[in-house]
C-alpha cells in the first residue's frame, strides 16, 4: 500500500509561482514513477508531469517551460515547481504512484491563479 499526501497548493496571481510536495509513505521497496495530475471544474483530469526513479520526466505541452518536476528518493517525494502561473492552471493537482502495476493517488490540493 502506498499512501500519498500533497502540500503547497494556494492562491496566486498570475505570473507567480507556486511549489506543491507530496511525500509517499508506507509498504513499498521503490517507486518506480511518481507524477502530477491536475482536474479543474468541468474538465477530465490531465498528466501534468511525470518523473522516474532516474530521473527522467515528461510533462504536457502546456507547462512546458514552466513548471519543473523533481524528487528526492531518500525522502519519498516528489515536487513541482510552477513558475509563470496561468489562470488556466487552476485546478485540484493530484499526485500519482505507480507501484506494482497500480495507481495510488494523493487526496489533492487546490491550486487557484487569478487574473
Amino acid at each position: 500500500q502506498v499512501q500519498l499526501v500533497e502540500s503547497g497548493g494556494g492562491l496566486v496571481q498570475a505570473g507567480g509561482s507556486l511549489r506543491l510536495s507530496c511525500t509517499a509513505s508506507g509498504s513499498f521497496f521503490r517507486l518506480n514513477v511518481m507524477g502530477w495530475y491536475r482536474q479543474a471544474p468541468g474538465k477530465q483530469r490531465e498528466l501534468v508531469a511525470t518523473s522516474t526513479i532516474v530521473g527522467s520526466t515528461n510533462y504536457v505541452e502546456s507547462v512546458k517551460g514552466r513548471f519543473t518536476i523533481s524528487r528526492d528518493n531518500a525522502k519519498n517525494t516528489v515536487y513541482l515547481q510552477m513558475n509563470s502561473l496561468k489562470p488556466e492552471d487552476t485546478a485540484v493537482y493530484y499526485c500519482n504512484a505507480e507501484y506494482h502495476s497500480r495507481q495510488y493517488w494523493g487526496q489533492g490540493t487546490q491550486v487557484t491563479v487569478s487574473s
